[in-house]
């Protein structure tokens, strides 16, 4: 009989030092301008206490699991521990509000909650800091240079968070650096507000940059938007949570295809390109997947341990399947030409081919020349426009919130070249810069993906 643990004794933990991440601020090029008291402190919706206003002494933790054994991946050491700057208000702020006129821009691909971050930002700065100079810019980053903006009111933009996509509209491309700036300095903005994905955070950082360059009082923030949630660093980006919900919806119904049919499988491709946290917590909510393949996992089609192997055991057995994909997995797998090879879009990404409709093909390939004479039905289901246009729900509109007052806050107090995000619950400002290189992968060695093996009994797809 195994012995008991001894119970543990109580531990003062002393922590390895804290480096704490820069945070970029107007005041690093732009000495002598002139602070102002918070606003906030004669806003009647607010009863300030102590501890409302964050300090520069209050940081978030990026790591916060430890071993006291002092050793394996999580073990105190030597080494410094990441910290990032609180969010929130400050006491000072470095803007007039008469003085502001704050640009809006989305681009990139559609994601719940555009909407709700813009509504937000819009009455975050009216009604918290008595901003009335809000500006939307259409068209994405293009639109700086080509179109002009919207003035937006709280008026105007009260129904936005009941609509799915962004009322500013959006695009991908057109990031013209000198035309942006000059747009953005001729025009006199001073708070520039950019939602995007990992693509339009690489712009923001070049923005930023010229901006630093030639010395202008403009503060830039980005907020993250990948309906992947494959930005990294921050706890998750808006979005997801709401396609997860629609994903599930889209398994139920290959579900239920598939059990309708003799020899049936319900085959569902999910959003995904570089990442398949969609696909994974799709999986694990739904019950009902019996195989989920991302991007970052290799399969193989024949042989022992290969797909076709386990979905005809999967039949035999329960006389169904649910296959769910992501679309960036199996890429390397998919005959393609020279110049499909070479193929990019508008932002400069790899066109990748239609893996669910490539899988389809092969499914029915594979049955026909080995089982000629049995049943066979394979059911394809792409949600991805269902998924991408829908609004956000009452769990990512509520983080829409937060994340767009985090980033007036961060702004009104004049830092600039950050992104706002949750860092183990609690909301930080981020360099854009590190968010921009950062990349949120499903990691296959930890817990949660033997969880979704052990939920669909796939196999590892290892080679032997």
């Amino acid at each position: 009989m195994a012995e008991p643990e001894p119970a543990t004794e109580e531990l003062i933990l002393s922590l390895s030092p804290v480096k704490l991440h820069k945070l970029p601020h107007l005041t690093d090029y732009l000495s002598q301008l002139p602070t102002h008291n918070n606003p906030l402190q004669q806003n009647p919706f607010y009863h300030l206490s102590d501890g409302f206003y964050i300090t520069p002494s209050d940081v978030i933790l990026r790591q916060i699991v430890y071993d006291l054994a002092g050793s394996g991946s999580g073990a105190a050491s030597a080494h410094p521990a990441s910290a990032y700057h609180r969010a929130g208000p400050r006491r000072h702020i470095l803007f007039e509000p008469s003085s502001i006129r704050a640009a809006i821009v989305t681009c990139g691909g559609l994601c719940p909650g555009m909407n709700t971050v813009v509504r937000e930002l819009v009455l975050g700065l009216w009604d918290l800091y008595g901003v009335r100079q809000i500006f939307g810019i259409k068209a994405g980053y293009r639109g700086f240079y080509s179109m002009d903006p919207i003035q937006l009111n709280p008026k105007l933009v009260d129904h936005w968070h009941k609509i799915g996509g962004t009322v500013l509209e959006t695009s991908r491309g057109g990031f013209h650096l000198q035309k942006i700036v000059d747009a953005i300095q001729h025009r006199g903005y001073n708070q520039v507000y950019i939602i995007g994905g990992d693509g339009t955070m690489r712009g923001a950082v070049e923005i930023f940059h010229e901006i630093c360059r030639r010395k202008l009082n403009i503060a830039v923030t980005g907020i993250p938007k990948t309906v992947d949630n494959d930005v990294g660093i921050i706890d998750r980006s808006f979005g997801f949570q709401t396609a997860v919900e629609m994903a599930q919806q889209a398994i139920s119904a290959a579900h239920v295809e598939a059990e309708s049919a003799v020899n049936g499988i319900g085959l569902v491709k999910l959003m995904g390109r570089s990442t398949g946290h969609i696909a994974l917590y799709a999986t694990l909510s739904s019950r009902d997947v019996d195989c989920c393949l991302i991007p970052e996992t290799e399969f193989y089609l024949e042989g022992k341990g290969g797909l076709f192997e386990f979905l005809e055991q999967q039949l035999r057995e329960n006389g169904h399947a649910v296959l769910v994909v992501a679309e960036g997995a199996g890429q390397d797998i998919i005959p393609r030409n020279e110049a499909q090879k070479q193929e990019r879009d508008e932002s400069g990404n790899p066109v990748f081919l239609d893996v669910g409709q490539w899988l389809k093909s092969e499914l029915k390939n594979w049955w026909s020349r080995d089982h000629p004479n049995e049943l066979f039905t394979v059911k394809y289901i792409d949600p991805t426009y269902m998924i991408r246009a829908i609004p956000a729900n009452a769990t990512d509109n509520l983080y829409c919130t937060l994340l767009a007052h985090s980033a007036i806050h961060g702004v009104m107090a004049g830092y600039t070249g950050f992104v706002p995000g949750p860092i183990n619950g609690n909301y930080a400002y981020i360099p854009v810069e590190e968010v921009a290189k950062a990349k949120n992968e499903v990691n296959t060695r930890d817990h949660q993906w033997a969880w979704v093996r052990s939920v669909t009994n796939q196999p590892d797809f290892m080679r032997t």
